[in-house]
């Protein structure tokens, strides 16, 4: 931010749009390749009722965890990363 508590310059908005699509993005392909990973073999190949079963929903399961924990994750390295370890001060080696 501008200053403690100020507005946000246009450069800042950009930056936070920019992230928030990245994590979008990272973690939607993140939750496709798991899903394709643990669900694949069920719907590429002749498996028996309950494997098949089971890996479909160990994959549904997955998938929206892992699109969570990824979009989060990405968020909260953002919000960190932002912020100066001590207020007043703006570059690391200060």
């Amino acid at each position: 931010m501008s200053g403690y508590g100020g507005r946000r310059t246009q450069a800042e908005r950009d930056m936070i749009t920019v992230e928030i699509g990245y994590a979008l993005l990272s973690a939607a392909f993140a939750a496709a390749v798991l899903f394709g990973a643990v669900a694949g073999p069920a719907l590429l190949f002749e498996l028996p009722a309950v494997a098949e079963k089971l890996l479909l929903r160990a994959g549904l399961a997955l998938a929206p965890a892992v699109f969570a924990v990824r979009v989060v994750s990405v968020l909260v390295r953002l919000r960190t990363a932002s912020q100066p370890s001590q207020p007043g001060r703006t570059s690391p080696d200060s």
